[in-house]
């Protein structure tokens, strides 16, 4: 279980590098807290931690169902696929939000396959 706690500590710490990046942001973009809006490029930043956000309540669920129904080693690699698709997201929203595709997709797909291989290993656990 080892491996699934590195990659939810390398995903808290992504996260937390997201963050930053938004704080940075207000200041070098001049958005006044508690504005979410008004400079771009910031705006960038702030939609990559938002859908962070909204990938971890699936995600972290997930892998930890994964890991404990059907393995860590796997949930684990499914999870560094996650996490290569949020640094791609990162830089491809931030560098032209249109380009965020791959980033995405793989995130996503990634949560699929922690959530459907975690729900057949349950359901199979019924049987």
């Amino acid at each position: 279980m080892e491996a699934v706690v590195v990659v939810t500590a390398l995903a808290l710490f992504e996260y937390l590098f997201f963050s930053f990046k938004v704080g940075l942001g207000r200041q070098k973009y001049g958005v006044e807290a508690p504005a979410v809006s008004g400079n771009e490029i910031w705006e960038r930043y702030f939609r990559v931690q938002q859908n962070t956000v909204e990938q971890f309540v699936v995600f972290l669920p997930a892998l930890w169902m994964c890991a404990h129904l059907a393995g860590a080693t796997l949930a684990a690699g499914i999870g560094c696929v996650f996490l290569v698709g949020r640094a791609l997201y990162y830089r491809a929203y931030v560098a032209d939000p249109g380009s965020r595709t791959v980033g995405f997709l793989m995130g996503f797909f990634a949560n699929i396959a922690l959530v459907g291989i975690a729900f057949v290993y349950a359901v199979l656990g019924l049987l």
